[in-house]
């Protein structure tokens, strides 16, 4: 019999996944639209990337190229800005947009901005509780009625990843801030493409905010469990 419970959160599990697929699919189009369109200066991603970093005082970064689609990514570990063999020799205004916001991360890096510091810190947990969380959470539910503070212990380590998920958001945000302002004061968009740039990262960003909340519902959904568990 499917409890309330059950009910709610396939509701939720569902819409979720509506909306991440539609947040997903339309980042790619985006960004194969304006991958399309090519920047005034003719600059390719990696240049972009070296004269934001460069324009900013940081020189012991690196600019690295890494296979694969949207893998894009800033390293704090070895201090380096991968990015994706489209984003890397493309000239166009998806991959200045792209280079940009993953500089971005350099320069938090570079200035200790507090919530960066916070998810780097959090990365140690968050790898060792996606390893083993999913079956403390089987294990507390099956175990609920006899040992509950196994499915509580499970919680605990689902709502790091929780955390992580909300303390990337801010993070993200602000580094496609400081993408944006870089890019128009630095003349690298002009007035005619800026705003393509600027759509290009906030759909991006929507991707965070739905594994988010996707992230959040998740862990509302057993804590549910776990409070008509101890009710029963």
């Amino acid at each position: 019999m499917i409890t309330s419970t059950n009910a709610l959160y396939w509701v939720i599990f569902i819409g979720v996944a509506v909306l991440s697929w539609i947040v997903s699919y339309r980042l790619k189009a985006k960004f194969e639209k304006y991958s399309k369109i090519p920047l005034p200066n003719g600059m390719s991603g990696c240049d972009v990337a070296k004269k934001m970093l460069a324009d900013n005082g940081i020189y012991d970064v690196s600019v690295t190229c890494v296979p694969g689609t949207l893998t894009d990514h800033y390293n704090p570990a070895n201090h380096t800005v991968n990015l994706s063999e489209a984003v890397y020799s493309s000239r166009s205004v998806a991959a200045a947009a792209v280079a940009a916001h993953e500089c971005g991360h350099a320069v938090q890096h570079a200035h200790a901005y507090a919530p960066l510091k916070m998810r780097s810190a959090l990365v140690p947990v968050v790898q060792f509780s996606s390893n083993i969380v999913q079956w403390v959470l089987l294990g507390g539910m099956l175990l609920l009625r006899s040992f509950p503070q196994l499915l509580l212990i499970g919680i605990v380590l689902f709502a790091c990843t929780t955390l992580f998920s909300f303390i990337t958001l801010p993070v993200e945000i602000n580094a496609s801030r400081r993408a944006l302002a870089w890019l128009s004061n630095a003349g690298i968009t002009n007035i005619e493409t800026h705003d393509k740039a600027e759509d290009a990262l906030r759909s991006a960003a929507y991707t965070y905010v739905v594994a988010a909340l996707g992230s959040l519902a998740t862990l509302l959904y057993y804590v549910m469990i776990f409070l008509g568990g101890r009710r029963n």
